[in-house]
């Protein structure tokens, strides 16, 4: 017989008190503590702000994301307990509008940077409206479906870090030691980035290609967000996601160095230079991202079909519900089963449906002019694809976790149907490409804040809040986070960016299928004619800058989202997709070797959505993200039990600060470069480490060492219980 699994904090805080097979929150709803205060709304808002600007960061270089709800809710009961006894409902409201910040930066960066990738520009007001629009279709679409999932489906559907979060409040209520430890991972991890980034006394990405392997390359970049994040998510999914890195980088890119060196001066396309000539970042780019893009979107798909009975459950009964809203047999017997009014979800609903046409026909996104009638038809289809779902999001949330969460293949079924219906009407140009990710990022948005959403319903279910204060709180953590997840993309991409010569002949009097001329572009003080090559067999894929007096392309504008430091693997795979099926220029072969992949995965039984990922993403990204995994096993060894991946603990609490850290001091790092580039302060003011040291900086021993004693603080903390 299995031992049965010790009970959480907040389980054993009713326990005591329900009578058996009854269900009864911590704070009784005959009771009614402060929860919606001014300064809970006004923390949640800053919280909001804060964790959406550094969700941008670390999910457009990693590409996972990682739940804010529980570093949110130990620094709200450290920081609110300064000002004076604060309730858990307090608590609970500030973490609740706090966490919308991360859950709709996730589903932003997930998808519309891949704007640039097909050619467009990123616009901070159309970022502004599509990110609120889909975080508010997110908790709209929630309201009528708290009963039937949170309520009802109380025993089933477990919300892990709904109940972890709890845990946490609860024991914040008791007092502890749970904040110290986030504020440990902050400290140690914020003056660990200054030092590496802004300082520079050690190099970022330590760097070993072999000789004896051609094409192959080991490579880090040790930052203390991906130290945390491997930590978070466990060896177990950390592992297989740099098992799809080692497949990638020290099985296929070797072998495709081995067999192209047959053709020493053929091009094979993608690529336009021949194989024998290509480095290792060269191979990724042209023959791995392809592969990875076929392996994400199969395996997101697959998981999708896994919970189909799932999906086809949940929405009916979530339909059975709004029928009894509307004919008023459903009633809010108390506080605690008060949600927002289903008129709110109806004229909220046909809101969203006007704003989103009013956006699309009065200001379209520059080059992608599409009629009033494809207008009106996105808005439709973000309704209708957005509250299934929204459904889908929820109820998978709720067994298996956020971390989990397949997302990106909700967007993929979006952007399938939508491109398929674009398509046999014959809209396939530029414009309808823009309109069809434009309605994929609102459908990702409102799943990718349902999600978190469900889980804070599920804390507050556990802990006794009002759901529609909760509600009416998410909504306030949509408005407050959407003014800067824009800007940070933004910054990122131009931070991140980079000018690189090259020489590339061109004839703009006929230029090749895939290449396009989009205007003039100053750089250095001499004006260029910028050229954007998108699935072109003799241009790879980015943007150009072309001298039209030596009539060649003389620089290569890398932009920083999609670049390796911020290689946005999403937003990529839905910019693939959506080309693909509207142009027919997918590199097809190299798609199917991905689909088939994943299949070979899916039939060895390990989670190939994880491996898909990981076979995408810069082996730099997967072997620093491992590494904390490897940190959590040797935590975890000799312990009574193992925690799970999404229980509070130790290490778990020090990690987020980690994660906090990088991205502060990240945007900081990125934030100087900017201000440098505009003259407005001396260049290298900070980066002094050279200056010091010398080469020193440069040698790949004194990184690794760092990164070592990084992981060695880690795994101290963890071994640390909790007060």
């Amino acid at each position: 017989m299995a031992p049965q699994a010790e009970p959480t904090p907040a389980q054993r805080a009713w326990s005591s008190t329900a009578p058996p097979g009854e269900f009864k929150p911590f704070i009784p709803p005959e009771q009614s503590p402060g929860e919606f205060t001014l300064r809970a709304i006004l923390l949640g808002a800053v919280f909001g702000i804060l964790f959406g600007a550094v969700t941008v960061y670390v999910g457009l270089r990693a590409g996972l994301t990682v739940s804010a709800s529980i570093p949110i809710a130990v620094l709200s009961i450290s920081i609110l307990r300064a000002f004076g006894r604060a309730t858990i409902l307090e608590n609970n409201i500030v973490q609740t509008i706090g966490s919308a910040g991360e859950s709709v930066a996730a589903g932003v960066i997930f998808t519309l940077p891949a704007l640039i990738f097909l050619g467009f520009q990123l616009e901070y007001s159309r970022i502004f409206l599509l990110a609120m629009i889909g975080g508010w279709l997110g908790v709209l679409f929630m309201i009528p479906l708290r009963r039937q999932l949170i309520v009802k489906e109380h025993g089933n559907l477990l919300y892990p870090e709904g109940t972890a979060c709890a845990d946490v409040l609860v024991a914040g209520e008791r007092g502890g030691s749970f904040a110290g430890r986030v504020f440990w991972g902050l400290g140690l991890g914020g003056v660990y980035t200054f030092l590496m980034k802004s300082v520079g006394l050690w190099r970022e990405r330590p760097l070993y290609e072999p000789s004896w392997l051609p094409g192959a390359s080991f490579r880090a970049d040790i930052t203390t967000e991906y130290m945390g994040v491997g930590y978070i998510i466990g060896p177990r999914i950390a592992g297989v996601i740099f098992a799809g890195g080692v497949f990638s980088w020290l099985v296929m890119m070797p072998a495709i160095k081995f067999f192209g060196s047959l053709m020493p001066d053929v091009a094979l396309y993608p690529s336009t230079v021949p194989i024998p000539q290509m480095t290792s970042d060269q191979l990724w780019a042209s023959y791995i991202r392809p592969m990875g893009a076929g392996a994400v979107a199969a395996a997101g798909l697959i998981t999708l079909m896994k919970t189909m009975p799932t999906i086809v459950a949940a929405l009916a009964a979530g339909l059975k519900d709004v029928r009894a809203e509307r004919a008023g047999t459903a009633t809010s017997a108390s506080r605690v089963e008060r949600d927002l009014s289903m008129r709110t979800v109806i004229f909220g609903s046909i809101a969203i449906l006007v704003m989103m046409w009013i956006l699309l026909t009065f200001k379209p996104i520059p080059g992608a002019q599409t009629g009033w009638f494809a207008n009106l038809m996105a808005g439709l289809f973000v309704v209708v694809f957005g509250f299934l779902f929204v459904t889908v999001s929820s109820r998978i949330v709720g067994l298996i976790g956020s971390s989990a969460n397949p997302i990106s293949g909700m967007t993929i079924a979006t952007l399938m149907a939508t491109c398929a219906i674009f398509l046999l009407l014959g809209w396939t140009g530029g414009a309808f490409a823009a309109l069809a990710l434009t309605i994929g990022g609102v459908v990702c948005i409102a799943a990718a804040n349902a999600g978190a959403t469900s889980q804070d319903l599920k804390t507050g279910h556990l802990v006794g809040a009002t759901p529609s204060r909760q509600q009416l709180g998410l909504m306030i953590g949509v408005m407050a986070s959407v003014f800067v997840i824009g800007g940070t993309l933004i910054l990122m991409n131009q931070g991140l960016a980079q000018y690189k010569p090259i020489q590339l002949p061109l004839n703009l009097a006929a230029l090749p299928e895939g290449v396009q001329v989009e205007g003039d572009h100053v750089y250095e003080g001499k004006t260029y004619t910028l050229v954007n090559a998108i699935g072109s067999r003799e241009i790879p894929d980015g943007k150009y800058l072309f001298d039209r007096q030596t009539n060649q392309i003389e620089v290569q504008w890398v932009q920083g989202i999609g670049s390796e430091q911020a290689a946005a693997p999403q937003a990529r795979l839905m910019a693939t997709v959506i080309n693909g099926i509207l142009n027919q220029r997918l590199p097809w072969r190299l798609v199917l070797l991905g689909v088939f992949l994943v299949i070979a995965v899916e039939l060895l039984g390990i989670r190939s959505l994880a491996f898909a990922v990981g076979s995408y993403l810069s082996i730099a990204t997967t072997m620093a993200i491992f590494t904390g995994g490897v940190v959590r096993w040797l935590a975890e060894r000799g312990t009574e039990r193992k925690e799970h991946e999404s229980e509070v603990s130790p290490g778990s609490l020090f990690s987020s600060g980690l994660i906090a850290a990088g991205g502060l001091l990240g945007l900081f790092a990125i934030g100087v470069k900017v201000i440098e580039d505009l003259g407005w302060i001396p260049r290298d003011v900070l980066h002094i480490g050279p200056s010091l040291l010398g080469d020193l900086t440069q040698a790949n021993w004194p990184a690794v060492l760092m990164f070592g004693l990084l992981a060695a603080s880690l795994f101290l903390f963890a071994r640390k219980k909790l007060d």
